[in-house]
């Protein structure tokens, strides 16, 4: 786990600086055997590391953030990154990418994030996708919440989009979204691609997302029938008053690791 405590530019909440503190404190409410899998998973080893950013900008952290995941990878690791915003994943899929040039991306988001620039920043959460888009495939589920600048993006080239309106047929969304992935992937999750009765404490939630089993259902057929090498958990803004979305968080978290480690 490389803990990215990141946050310059989010729009909605404030507070995704310290998702990865609230996933770690949420991760003290789980019990150590994943019920679904009938394992412990984390007798495989799980190290948790973080990359502090201080008052770095994005141009001075992203560069540290690139290094550290090569390191890893190059050590045979693999690396579940949490953030933060999402806007790290900018960092975060290039190293993955040289390590698996034919690498397809998979998008669980409630927004697009496709925009080339937003309020004057390339590395602005809500560009997280475009620069990853020019470098392999992207797979987006989820998405209901799309700017008038980066509409003409949606859906083409390397973009394939599923729009969460469109496609309410899980088990139809599921085939389609195998369809377009390749074999391996790497998977960048926000949690706002879920419903907000499901996790709240998001930076930008948006209403009419996944539910906690559609989500998990569709994500387990990825990760069965995939190789999956690497995900990031992005946009957890904890609240003062309730404590379900970091608990939500570092579960799927944890299951995510679970599924990785009964695919191998």
């Amino acid at each position: 786990m490389l803990l990215l405590p990141f946050e310059r530019t989010t729009s909605h909440r404030k507070g995704t600086g310290q998702g990865p503190a609230a996933l770690l404190a949420g991760s003290l409410g789980l019990e150590l055997f994943d019920e679904e899998l009938g394992r412990q998973t984390y007798k495989a080893g799980i190290h948790t590391m973080s990359l502090p950013s201080g008052r770095l900008s994005a141009e001075a952290y992203f560069p540290k953030v690139s290094a550290a995941v090569s390191r890893l990878l190059k050590l045979g690791k693999t690396v579940f990154s949490v953030g933060g915003e999402h806007s790290l994943s900018q960092a975060i899929i290039p190293p993955h990418l040289e390590r698996w040039p034919d690498l397809s991306v998979l998008h669980f988001d409630a927004h697009a994030d496709l925009r080339p620039t937003y309020e004057g920043s390339p590395h602005n959460h809500a560009c997280a996708m475009f620069p990853v888009s020019r470098l392999c495939p992207v797979t987006q589920v989820g998405i209901r919440s799309v700017g008038e600048e980066e509409a003409h993006l949606v859906g083409q080239g390397k973009v394939t989009t599923f729009f969460m309106h469109e496609h309410r047929d899980l088990k139809a969304l599921t085939r389609k979204v195998l369809a377009s992935l390749k074999g391996t992937v790497y998977l960048s999750l926000d949690l706002d691609g879920f419903d907000p009765s499901v996790v709240p404490g998001v930076g930008t939630p948006q209403p009419g997302g996944f539910g906690w089993y559609e989500a998990l259902d569709l994500l387990r057929a990825v990760f069965m029938s995939r190789r999956v090498v690497g995900a990031d958990i992005m946009e957890l803004c904890p609240g003062k008053h309730e404590v379900s979305s970091e608990l939500a968080a570092s579960k799927v978290l944890y299951r995510l690791m679970g599924w990785m480690l009964a695919r191998q």
